[in-house]
């Protein structure tokens, strides 16, 4: 698990100083970092947009060797990777223009999901996978907004189950936050 904040930091230098420059959209457990909303450590730093260029995943994959060879032993080939640019194509309508600043550096320009969006993106990935109670709940969303989220979440599977599921899911969440959903 990695401190994503400092090894976010450490990766703007390492392409500041090799003249190379990235702009994205992040999501899951980095953008929470980023925006102050957890401080827990993490796996990787997911991109929703743009694919990464050749030249920043290569350059993403030498850091890591890199940061291996001095110890950092928990950061894998891959922590800085693409793998929920699908996603983007199921976000609420209009979500780049909502987008918010989480990171500026001197080479790394990160922006984030709006809150609504975020949310919504965590709620279903606790109904998903079920590991993502604690960032939901770190979210601290009003009982409006998980009203407001579970029609989003209800529509992003198509298995006749995964409505009553995600309604299952958002009671939990409600609960732990003190509502009755």
């Amino acid at each position: 698990m990695l401190p994503i904040n400092k090894i976010i930091s450490s990766f703007d230098a390492y392409l500041a100083i090799r003249g190379l420059h990235f702009e994205g959209v992040v999501i899951g457990g980095a953008a929470l970092n980023l925006l102050g909303v957890v401080s827990r450590l993490t796996r990787d730093c997911d991109v929703l947009d743009p694919q990464i260029p050749d030249e920043i995943l290569s350059a993403s994959i030498a850091f890591a060797n890199e940061q291996r060879s001095i110890g950092n032993v928990d950061i894998t080939k891959h922590w800085f990777n693409n793998g929920p640019a699908t996603l983007k194509r199921n976000l609420p309508k209009k979500w780049e223009s909502r987008l918010v600043p989480v990171f500026t550096g001197k080479a790394i320009i990160f922006k984030g999901l709006a809150r609504a969006d975020l949310l919504k993106t965590k709620l279903y990935a606790q109904a998903d996978r079920q590991d993502d109670l604690a960032d939901c709940v770190a979210l601290k969303p009003t009982l409006l907004e998980l009203k407001d989220s579970i029609e989003w979440v209800q529509n992003q599977d198509a298995n006749p189950n995964w409505p009553k599921h995600v309604e299952n899911i958002f009671t939990e969440v409600a609960k732990v936050l003190g509502y009755e959903f």
